[in-house]
């Protein structure tokens, strides 16, 4: 019953929804990308950064592209469809177009 109430809530509430797709894109890439991408930098190859600027000079900046990368990898970077699971590229890439588009400023 409580998990009757729960989806009926989010259901009827999609802003909620939508917060809890961002906290899981924030959470994997926290879990999964961070440790070479702190802050959207990159401190292996410093021009293939997660700032706006570069994902543009590089073709990367729409949700569908860095997805692609997320899951299949490029270059020395592995791929992370395993441990991204089911849809978790995309939650991933949204997550990091938004803070590319404010600067990686938080609030």
């Amino acid at each position: 019953m409580l998990i009757t109430l729960i989806i009926s809530s989010l259901l009827s509430h999609p802003h909620k929804i939508s917060a809890l797709n961002e906290n899981e894109g924030e959470h994997l890439f926290i879990k999964n990308c961070a440790g070479c991408h702190i802050n959207g930098g990159n401190i292996i190859r410093r021009n293939k950064t997660l700032k706006i600027k570069d994902l543009k000079r590089n073709g990367l900046d729409s949700t569908e592209r860095i997805a692609e990368i997320a899951r299949e990898g490029i270059g020395s970077m592995d791929g992370y469809k395993e441990v991204l699971g089911e849809k978790g590229d995309q939650l991933v890439a949204n997550w990091i177009l938004k803070q590319a588009q404010k600067a990686w400023i938080q609030g």
